[in-house]
């Protein structure tokens, strides 16, 4: 919640006055341990030339001190629903402009907007509004959370409109996403599963399981057919079984898999997390929210898709049968808790949040770590891990605070 985190002093939205990032001067941060993919750099410095990390820094650079903070790439978030109280499913191009700036707000410098189930000309047409910003530059793709799940692990999505993954209806969304379809979520185990991952591999657009009742040898087949991400591990899918597997060791043992987590603290107990990253290792694990319109809104109730949720002390569930109805995180909440509840080294959180992610999508040579040549996209944390500032492209989206 940007108002929030003005008032506990953490962060601050940028003002409109020129900032040294901006003005076309370059910028020189020092002093700070900086995140690398070889390791963090103790006492060292990162400079930022026009909306790129540069590698020397010019005579008439800007120097900031920030010594004791920590340098971070942005986050990258692949599986998101919403936030600020916009909805990427139902809202308006400013509603969802509103929802992206949300979490810009929390460190979240590229974005992919998910839909959740819906009639297909809605999705369609949903599709089109979505490719709009997305050639626009305000995400980084669009992510199909249903219609093609199981009725079996349907979580937080209406059973009426659910439908099984004919080739031709997932080749219609694609289609309407006109080159920016990034992901479709899948129950592969249904009748045209197999088919249409085939179809998604062949487009270049990712295939996921999840909210499937697959076995663990349906699992395997869906996987050697091209998919390559699981949807939220563990969370609407068969528990791991002594004789019956299921999917999830399946999608833990394929290096081929990228394992998405939702680190709120409710989703997954933090003996799953840690079972994941042992059994996946570091490189294959994407920090997700898999945020609805609550996330840096507050309490209360909102609509996911057609159907009503309740939020409470941050938790979204569906009024009607109480399932978990997606999440109210925010990265920044999702990286503290990795370091300091769940203990994991800071490059292990910081490749979970950022250069996995931005792998997955293909955009590593542009985002996903603060090494030259790349988009400016980079966050200040303090001492605590409390974010401080976000930079976007080159420019402050929240300016550090660093007193």
């Amino acid at each position: 919640m940007a108002a929030d985190l003005g008032a506990r002093g953490t962060a601050r939205q940028a003002t409109e006055r020129p900032h040294p990032a901006t003005d076309k001067a370059p910028l020189v941060l020092s002093g700070a341990n900086v995140v690398m993919p070889t390791g963090t750099v103790e006492q060292g410095r990162l400079i930022v030339d026009g909306t790129r990390i540069a590698g020397a820094a010019p005579e008439n650079a800007h120097h900031i001190d920030v010594t004791g903070h920590w340098l971070l790439p942005g986050f990258v978030d692949i599986h998101n629903h919403g936030g600020g109280g916009a909805s990427f499913t139902s809202g308006t191009p400013e509603d969802v402009l509103k929802g992206i700036h949300t979490h810009r707000l929390h460190g979240t410098t590229t974005l992919v907007a998910s839909t959740v189930t819906g009639d297909m000309d809605f999705l369609a047409r949903r599709a089109g509004l979505l490719a709009e910003l997305a050639e626009q530059g305000d995400i980084a793709g669009i992510h199909f959370e249903g219609p093609f799940i199981s009725p079996c692990r349907k979580g937080a999505h209406s059973e009426e409109l659910l439908r099984d993954p004919d080739p031709a209806d997932v080749r219609r969304l694609v289609d309407a996403a006109r080159g920016h379809a990034t992901m479709v979520t899948l129950a592969t185990e249904l009748p045209g599963g197999i088919d249409s991952v085939r179809l998604l591999a062949e487009r270049g657009v990712i295939a996921a399981i999840g909210h499937t009742d697959a076995s663990y040898e349906q699992t395997v087949e869906a996987i050697e057919a091209g998919a390559t991400v699981a949807t939220h591990l563990f969370n609407a899918m068969p528990p791991l079984g002594h004789r019956e597997p299921g999917p999830i060791a399946a999608l833990l043992e394929d290096e081929r898999i990228t394992v998405e987590l939702i680190n709120d603290g409710t989703h997954l107990h933090p003996a799953s997390l840690q079972l994941a990253f042992h059994h996946a290792g570091a490189d294959r694990v994407a920090f997700i929210t898999d945020a609805m319109d609550a996330a840096g809104f507050g309490d209360g109730r909102y609509m996911l898709g057609p159907l009503e949720v309740e939020v409470a002390d941050g938790v979204a569930r569906l009024v009607e049968g109480g399932s978990i109805a997606g999440s109210t995180l925010t990265l920044d909440r999702a990286f503290k808790r990795a370091v300091t509840v769940d203990r994991l080294p800071v490059e292990h959180a910081v490749a979970a949040l950022s250069s996995n992610p931005a792998k997955l999508l293909g955009r590593y040579d542009r985002i996903g770590s603060l090494e030259p040549g790349k988009d400016a996209d980079l966050l200040v944390l303090d001492s605590d891990f409390d974010l401080k500032g976000v930079m976007r492209r080159g420019e402050w989206v929240v300016d550090p605070q660093l007193g």
